[in-house]
């Protein structure tokens, strides 16, 4: 199917099975999706489901794109912003604790699936995850020279702050009884010392 339509209407029926994708993808994971999931999710019936993509597949290829491109972009937007290091982490914080942050969560469940589609295998090459955990470890860096961040080696307390986020934001996605994710404060703790928070 054509993805390039000028259809206005096409195209926001499709922006509307693609959001509701993301956030099925994001409940249930890979596997556990069905295209009667998105379908119901949308607001549409199963068979004009398939007139705006083959299958889930062609589906979550998109999504991967865009999210590949929305992690770029936002370390990169961390790595060149100006301000403070402690600005700089409550900013990613603020933007990775997003409630409706879904991209985040497909990202993760890509990142840990076997046996991807091709397609999204490759799209999977562009995600800059060394990128991502160089980003962090300078920002964590130049915190530490600023006297604002806890001692210790730049890299393991910036590999310990993403994977304490990675681990959250799945636990979200399980929705438990109770859970509510913490404030960013609480994560800014992982990394800041105490006194500036």
């Amino acid at each position: 199917m054509k993805t390039g339509s000028t259809d206005p209407n096409r195209d926001e029926r499709r922006v509307q099975i693609k959001r509701a994708a993301l956030k099925v993808f994001a409940h249930h994971g890979l596997m556990g999706t069905k295209m009667s999931m998105i379908a119901k999710e949308a607001g549409i019936s199963d068979g004009l489901s398939y007139r705006y993509f083959k299958s889930k597949d062609e589906i979550l290829a998109e999504l991967v794109k865009d999210a590949v491109e929305g992690s770029n972009e936002a370390f990169a937007l961390i790595r060149n912003m100006p301000g403070s290091p402690l600005e700089k982490i409550r900013a990613l914080t603020k933007e990775i604790l997003q409630e409706d942050n879904h991209h985040f969560i497909l990202m993760q469940q890509v990142m840990s699936a076997d046996n991807l589609p091709k397609e999204i295998a490759e799209l999977m090459k562009d995600h800059d995850t060394a990128g991502m955990i160089d980003t962090v470890t300078s920002v964590v860096a130049a915190g530490q020279q600023a006297g604002q961040f806890l001692e210790g080696n730049p890299r393991d307390i910036a590999m310990w702050y993403l994977t304490s986020i990675v681990g959250l934001m799945n636990l979200r996605t399980h929705e438990l009884e109770g859970y509510r994710p913490p404030d960013i404060d609480f994560m800014m703790r992982l990394v800041v010392k105490p006194t500036l928070l």
